[in-house]
């Protein structure tokens, strides 16, 4: 095999991938996941925490209070962001209903020195965000009036309780939005778009019918399809590097950029020659782009099933916290790519041989 040919095949395929739309579309979409990364990070992170949702909704809620008279009307109507009303509760929950009201809250008849607990009523609406907001916000106040009625009944303990101090975290769900989700998903989406890319690559010489043309210069299909590969192979620790470059500058620390973007790239060959080997057997773009799409979702739950799966390492990476087994799973994935590799390139002279005889 001639590198001189592939250095030149890849330097034509990497001049015209400005009018790829594959490639352009695939970086305005990165931009977008960068972009809005501080939107995508309170929307999933609300999911486990819905507390951070709280702190970032600054409305005022209105909310029903019905029952008996006690501290807890002092505590709603000292909360923050909430306008308590006195009503009925059958009134009081019709205008839940009817959305004139957020939430509703009912204390039974039950005195704060009593013997028996007290058990109290929320009512808020179903599957809307204003419960989770609302949820969040009084459940500081209900803990604080709980506080109130064990201080009401320390009479009856007879033993005090060992207090315990738990640090509270802070920013953990944001830590663990950027470190396990997003440095992952930018760093191996130039992988996936690079796979895409190739069956692109490969196929526009059938459908074009350039393959003929291509084939009659000194140039040989598997130097032919190595170029593209190299081609589609260098965008990825660009890309990858450039993000990481990109997070250190707004503040955002990686451990270990060169592993991770080693990852990346080994991670990127083993989908593009997946990619190129669908591209040579189905010959048309959109058959491949299905088959290749299809087999990718089953690799990728293939390989999510793996505790050392990429996205898992790239995040233990990303925080310092892979340790030295990762460039034992490097070693196989360049195995793997290896093999890919051997079979690309003798798939590629059977296709060869096949056009010259035919």
């Amino acid at each position: 095999m001639n590198l001189r040919h592939v250095g030149l095949i890849a330097k034509k395929e990497l001049r015209g991938l400005s009018q790829e739309r594959t490639i352009l579309l695939a970086v305005l979409l990165q931009v977008f996941i960068a972009v809005f990364s501080s939107f995508l990070m309170v929307g999933l992170a609300s999911l486990y925490d819905p507390s951070t949702l709280s702190r970032s909704v600054s409305a005022e809620y209105a909310v029903g209070y019905a029952g008996n008279e006690s501290p807890l009307y002092d505590r709603l109507e000292a909360a923050p962001g909430l306008r308590v009303h006195r009503m009925d509760l059958s009134v009081a929950v019709q205008a839940l209903r009817e959305r004139k009201l957020s939430a509703v809250v009912y204390v039974p008849d039950t005195s704060p020195s009593g013997t028996e607990p007290v058990k109290l009523t929320l009512y808020t609406l179903q599957n809307d965000i204003t419960a989770s907001v609302l949820n969040v916000r009084l459940k500081g106040v209900f803990e604080a009036y709980e506080a109130d009625l064990r201080g009401l009944r320390t009479d009856r303990i007879e033993e005090r309780p060992l207090p315990l101090r738990v640090p509270t975290p802070r920013g953990a769900e944001f830590y663990e939005f950027v470190y396990g989700l997003l440095v992952p998903l930018l760093v191996l989406m130039p992988a996936i778009i690079a796979a895409a890319l190739i069956i692109d690559l490969i196929t526009e010489e059938y459908q074009q019918r350039t393959l003929e043309t291509l084939l009659a210069t000194p140039v040989t299909f598997p130097e032919a399809l190595w170029g593209k590969i190299a081609a589609c192979l260098v965008l990825v620790p660009l890309q990858a590097g450039a993000w990481l470059v990109l997070l250190g500058l707004n503040g955002i620390r990686v451990a270990a950029p060169v592993e991770i973007v080693l990852h990346a790239t080994a991670a990127s060959a083993v989908l593009v020659l997946l990619g190129a080997l669908v591209s040579l057997h189905y010959r048309e773009r959109t058959s491949a782009q299905f088959v290749f799409s299809t087999g990718l979702v089953v690799v990728m739950l293939l390989a999510l099933a793996v505790p050392a799966n990429p996205l898992n390492l790239i995040a233990r990476l990303s925080v310092g916290s892979a340790g030295p087994n990762h460039w034992t799973v490097l070693i196989l994935v360049t195995g793997v790519t290896v093999l890919f590799a051997w079979v690309a390139t003798r798939y590629a002279r059977t296709v060869e041989r096949a056009f010259l005889e035919g």
